[in-house]
């Protein structure tokens, strides 16, 4: 029998931050209203063969018209902040130019309606939307990006941050720059050596002069989301261990050095030779401007990795891309996998939080894990509910490893749980469901899962509103 016992609500400290998650592509729908403009994900869907069944996020869960429904479920659920993000398209058609009235007074609207619902909202600026436009005058590829990314965050932050306390300028950056320019798994849907090496620094550019926007703005807290590995060697042999630091370098410290230390690190050279070997797209001042102090470190964890030495994919170098590193992973065998095949080692979540604070001391601002979940083969919905057990486990697992690196001096501040909802899983369209609550995506009925309750008992566990310290009230 499953042991649904939580952590102990005195094993995380008062004042630590519940949440729920969701993205504006993945949830929004209304593709074609209120002023939107195309993204490359729009564009993306409808290239034949990209994504799994042809589905779009078109209509996805449709929140841009049932977000109230969507907020008295986040209420009745008793989180203390919910994570969106805002569609650059739907403030600015192609990019640029003044605001969007009828897009902002949609997250106007949204706001207010969490901020009534007792809800503290957290707004991550880029979450891989990027205005189609952009993209055809170079994309991430080209420093203009950066730069109208800057003028975006600013009229974001003109109409919401007198409500919104937390920012977030991108979400995993490497998603972006690496599956979207080097191998071909997200939108845009290219495969490139230099060039994505070049949209990776170009979004790390972007992150800064978009930080210096919520400072002038005034917002109380702004950080970025990285999308951090664990990753270890499949044996102690020189090539393996060799390999798992070019994984670290592509995963990690290609984000985590500029970002908390303000220089590269040293092991690129290795990692990408002569891809890197010019970096004539890194100008001088663009390190002090991407090192400027973070208020918290947005981290999204799901699985650890094992890695071994592998040859490279492409011979020719003239054609390798950034993504061809001399590296493969290797099956992590003795555990259980997800539906999306991930295995579950809820330790490694320890392990990458200790590492962190080991590797970074003082350097290391305070930590949100600002999304953490399992994609599950949930059964239909059955007596008003959705049983999902290996989801409360997983969540029940890493919220207890969370509460071992806390104790181990970790500053973690706040657990996003990923996702509110089922929705629009990027390549795999709506074939995965990680959500606390089930979507059927012909009626777009909600149906809170056994997961959301157990959560939400959990939470109130922790404030000490329902007896016992075990989340089953």
């Amino acid at each position: 029998m499953t042991d649904f016992s939580s952590p102990p609500p005195g094993s995380l400290p008062p004042g630590f931050v519940f949440g729920a998650a969701t993205a504006a592509f993945q949830i929004e729908g209304g593709a074609h209203e209120g002023g939107r403009g195309a993204s490359i994900w729009d564009t993306f869907c409808r290239t034949p063969g990209r994504v799994l069944g042809g589905d779009t996020g078109d209509e996805a869960c449709d929140h841009f018209h049932r977000y109230p429904e969507d907020i008295a479920l986040l209420r009745d659920l008793g989180v203390d902040s919910y994570r969106f993000s805002v569609s650059w398209p739907r403030i600015q058609a192609t990019g640029s130019g003044p605001a969007n009235a009828r897009g902002i007074g949609f997250y106007d609207r949204l706001v207010d309606g969490l901020l009534d619902a007792g809800v503290e909202p957290a707004v991550t600026l880029y979450h891989w939307d990027l205005p189609q436009a952009l993209e055809d005058t170079g994309g991430w590829r080209v420093r203009e990006t950066a730069e109208r990314f800057a003028e975006y965050t600013h009229l974001v932050a003109a109409a919401l941050a007198d409500r919104v306390p937390r920012w977030i300028t991108l979400n995993e950056p490497w998603c972006s720059a690496f599956l979207g320019y080097a191998d071909d798994h997200h939108a845009p849907g290219t495969r490139e050596g230099t060039p994505a090496l070049a949209a990776a620094h170009h979004l790390l550019v972007g992150h800064g002069l978009a930080l210096q926007a919520l400072r002038a703005a005034g917002v109380r807290e702004a950080g970025i989301t990285l999308n951090l590995d664990r990753i270890t060697p499949a044996s102690a042999g020189p090539r393996d261990v060799e390999a798992a630091l070019r994984a670290r370098t592509q995963r990690n410290l290609v984000w985590t050095e500029p970002l908390l230390r303000g220089r590269y690190p040293d092991s690129e050279s290795d990692t990408w030779e002569e891809l890197i070997a010019r970096p004539d797209f890194r100008r001088d001042g663009d390190l002090q401007l991407i090192s400027a102090p973070l208020d918290f470190l947005g981290i999204n964890y799901y699985t650890p990795s094992v890695v071994r030495a592998a040859p490279y994919r492409e011979p020719d170098a003239a054609l390798r891309t950034a993504m061809d590193n001399r590296f493969e992973a290797v099956p992590v065998p003795g555990v259980r996998h997800t539906a999306m095949g991930w295995p579950v080692v809820p330790d490694s979540l320890h392990d990458l939080l200790v590492t962190l604070k080991k590797q970074y001391g003082a350097a290391l601002p305070p930590v949100f894990l600002t999304e953490n979940g399992s994609a599950e083969d949930d059964p239909a919905p059955v007596g008003g509910t959705v049983h999902d057990e290996p989801r409360i486990a997983y969540l029940r697992d890493h919220l207890a490893a969370v509460a071992r690196a806390v104790a181990d001096g970790v500053d973690v501040r706040g657990y996003y749980a990923w996702s509110l909802m089922d929705n629009f899983e990027w390549a795999y369209g709506y074939s995965k469901r990680f959500g606390l609550v089930h979507v059927d995506y012909d009626t777009l009925r909600r149906t809170p899962k056994d997961s959301y309750h157990w959560y939400r008992r959990l939470i109130a566990a922790h404030r000490g509103l329902v007896p016992g310290s075990d989340g089953t009230g």
